[in-house]
């Protein structure tokens, strides 16, 4: 599996000839926006950053689109959605966390959370996590503090810290005990590479920033 970050909450997941998208931006958006066909598009919030399905498109390709809570399976990949206890922005969005379950690994997604006042039964629901994507850039998304203890409450082997600027992420570090950890360019995964792990930081340098 193969990940990459292209800044915000767009993530890129790659496994074989599989494609998934995670809130792409739209042309609407802060950042501009990226083409390329994807099979499967999660989007956490409805907002121009993180609602450019339209740009997933590509040749024969036309992405299974994910938008709120539930279960889903598509080409072998399970997919859960829950719904925040809290709204997102002034807007007062919704915001969905997922997981995704490929192969052998679960990766959860936070997507813009505001709040790390998780109910029992929502960490329940999200059940063992592999590797954890969280935004860690304040104001009305988690705080690195309040990151850390979500990444810490799920006990996730490998975190992934997004929408962040070079404070936030310095503050998230010094938390996260990763003072020392240098980004890296895209991320190459499989399970047996997270055995033994407890909360290791992994930056990925975004591809585009604001």
């Amino acid at each position: 599996m193969v990940i990459t970050y292209h800044g915000g909450h767009f993530v890129k997941i790659t496994q074989g000839d599989l494609t998934i998208a995670i809130n792409p931006f739209s042309k609407d958006g802060d950042y501009k926006p990226l083409r390329f066909g994807s099979d499967i598009a999660l989007v956490s919030a409805n907002d121009p950053n993180m609602n450019g399905v339209e740009n997933l498109e590509y040749g024969d390709r036309k992405p299974f689109v994910v938008s709120g809570p539930g279960e889903y399976e598509i080409r072998d990949v399970a997919i859960s959605g829950f719904l925040s206890p809290k709204s997102y922005g002034p807007k007062g969005l919704l915001n969905t966390i997922y997981t995704v379950r490929i192969e052998d690994l679960t990766l959860c997604f936070l997507g813009a959370l505001s709040s790390p006042e998780l109910t029992a039964d929502l960490y329940e629901g999200i059940g063992n996590v592999d590797v954890l994507f969280a935004p860690i850039g304040g104001g009305d998304l988690l705080s690195p503090s309040d990151a850390e203890k979500i990444a810490v409450q799920l006990d996730a082997p490998v975190v992934i810290p997004l929408a962040y600027d070079d404070k936030h992420l310095a503050a998230f570090k010094k938390e996260m005990s990763a003072e020392g950890v240098l980004p890296v360019d895209k991320l190459t995964i499989k399970k047996k590479d997270i055995s033994g792990k407890e909360g290791e930081v992994i930056i990925l340098e975004p591809a585009l920033r604001p």
